[in-house]
């Protein structure tokens, strides 16, 4: 019975597998066009010019990367204020349904957190926070934060296309398009369907209902399928509820969970098709699609084996490990979705990640210490890969003692060093935090007493997952880890803040020093970026890189549970 089982999830994984990518590229070069034209374009609407009146800013003027950089950090310190202010006032709002204010390091954490684009949640969303916080704090954030990482990620390719110039756009420009060109049109066409598809969208509070037994229980409503839509689109991830997407008022059925995966995969897949276009040659695009693509096929297929061969009895009998996903999506549908979420920034879950088995969490874990670059974030998945191109251009060119090119701009010490720097900022961020929380006496007491339920290798495992989402602003967690205390509030909130706006640095630096340059032309000794062999070199460099940086942590984690 297990093998037939097993056999039965396996087709249905193909099936599903075969869908999703179909359906991806149908909408690959329609969307990547129409992302290329909405910040292209020379012409405002008249909804954004009557907001760059109202805070006064000139379309038409550009930005140099300092500015730009000014500008984006400016705004998101004022978007942590407003979230950490309505979290506080939560009391005294309407729709608040009687809930209390949040603790002060609970609030920091949260503010940080979905400004972001994280949205790690140490506490249970419906039972902590009311609509107007729900609605105002965390679903507006869910649009400025993705709205920021396509900007961002547009600025790069900017830095590739311009010649000798000192400017890389208007940020007020980038992340107004963003939100209202882009970002919100889709949310309306995604919460049609999410509604259609049986998820909740009312204000009706807290109800009790009468149960089969005769008892009584409490249901929380909420504007769930609006919230939902931006959630997926956004790669936020963040849920209205606790369970998350694993919640049927959240993901109702085993379709509307695939159309979930395909909605936070959609912009990311896409925006290689925006690179192409603007940078003239189609051709580069298709190459980072393909490094996406195939690190995408790997992961979900070594990630649905291991949960499909699970050690032990019940596993076995089972015809896989089944502990912690929802029969309504069985096997597959929970390891396609915990690919899809952990290989793009959202976190996002239709299982829990704990109760995989040690090498299916671990490569869920794997997949965000990639640097979250198959697809990766909403823009930030596009810069990621980016980065590691210039990494595999310099690489080529040591090999053939050449100055290094990449798509005409030369890659010289500034270039690399910001490139370094972007690279190394990360794993820093997760493997210093680790090593605090188990290092300091005090704090480790209070994680084991506190925090820690499963000793050991697992525990560790919890710990390093904890660190590697909030610094490559994931927001999944395994559920095991106690979070919501002042250590974990604290380290994870400014691992999420470092982890967001140190790479951003790192890479809007580099995307005025590329744009600074002017074209070198092409000879015989360029390396050409879209064929097959950069394809595997750059794959070979994402690999290699986080294979020598995070294996040690891998060894001490679901490798050593693994293999015990």
């Amino acid at each position: 019975m297990g093998n037939e089982l097993t056999g039965t999830e396996i087709w249905v994984f193909v099936a599903q597998l075969a869908t999703l990518a179909l359906a991806l590229v149908v909408i690959h070069r329609p969307l990547g066009d129409h992302l290329a034209h909405v910040y292209t374009s020379v012409k405002d609407n008249v909804v954004e010019r009557g907001f760059y009146r109202a805070i006064g800013v000139d379309s038409k003027s550009e930005q140099t990367w300092p500015v730009y950089l000014r500008s984006l950090l400016v705004f998101s310190a004022l978007g942590i204020l407003a979230v950490y202010g309505l979290q506080r006032l939560q009391e005294f709002l309407p729709y608040a349904l009687g809930l209390p204010a949040t603790s002060e390091p609970l609030a920091f954490n949260t503010a940080i957190s979905f400004v972001t684009n994280t949205n790690w949640q140490s506490y249970s969303p419906d039972q902590t926070l009311g609509y107007t916080v729900q609605m105002a704090g965390l679903a507006v954030q869910n649009f400025l934060s993705a709205a920021v990482g396509l900007a961002v990620a547009i600025t790069v390719i900017r830095g590739f296309v311009r010649r000798s110039s000192g400017t890389l756009g208007n940020f007020w420009v980038d992340l107004t398009r963003g939100t209202l060109r882009i970002l919100l049109p889709l949310s309306v066409l995604a919460s049609v369907v999410l509604l259609a598809g049986g998820v909740i969208q009312n204000l009706s509070g807290f109800q009790d209902v009468a149960t089969i037994t005769g008892g009584t229980q409490t249901i929380p409503g909420g504007p769930v399928a609006s919230q939902e839509a931006i959630k997926l689109l956004g790669t936020n991830g963040g849920g209205f509820f606790n369970a998350n997407s694993a919640h049927p008022f959240e993901n109702p059925s085993a379709w509307t969970s695939l159309f979930e995966v395909f909605l936070f995969l959609a912009i990311p897949f896409s925006l290689p098709a925006t690179f192409g276009r603007m940078v003239g040659d189609r051709k580069q695009g298709y190459a980072i699609v393909a490094v996406m693509a195939t690190l995408f096929l790997v992961s979900v297929t070594l990630m649905t084996l291991a949960e499909l061969n699970g050690a032990g009895t019940a596993p076995q009998l089972a015809g896989g490990a089944l502990e912690g996903k929802e029969v309504r999506f069985g096997i597959p549908g929970s390891t396609i979705y915990a690919t899809a979420t952990t290989l793009t920034s959202t976190g996002s879950v239709n299982s829990m990640h704990d109760s995989f088995t040690s090498l299916g969490g671990g490569m869920a874990m794997i997949n965000m210490m990639l640097g979250e670059v198959a697809p990766g974030g909403v823009g930030s998945g596009l810069y990621g890969m980016l980065v590691l191109a210039i990494i595999a251009v310099f690489i080529a060119g040591l090999m053939v003692g050449r100055t290094p090119e990449y798509l005409g701009k030369k890659i010289g010490a500034r270039e690399m060093k910001l490139a370094s720097l972007y690279i190394l900022t990360t794993p820093i961020i997760v493997l210093v935090g680790v090593a605090l929380s188990f290092a300091i006496p005090a704090v480790r007491a209070d994680v084991e007493a506190t925090s820690i339920w499963n000793r050991g290798l697992h525990g560790f495992g919890e710990v390093l997952y904890a660190f590697t989402s909030a610094a490559n602003n994931n927001g999944s967690a395994f559920a095991g880890l106690t979070a919501n205390t002042p250590w974990f509030n604290t380290a994870l909130g400014v691992a999420m803040m470092l982890g967001r706006f140190l790479p951003i640095v790192f890479v809007l630096a580099l995307a005025g020093s590329l744009a600074a340059q002017d074209k070198v032309p092409v000879t015989a000794g360029t390396l050409p970026t879209h064929r097959p062999q950069f394809i595997g070199l750059l794959l070979g460099t994402s690999v290699v890189v986080t294979a020598l940086t995070y294996f040690p942590a891998l060894a001490l984690g679901p490798l050593a549970e693994g293999l015990h």
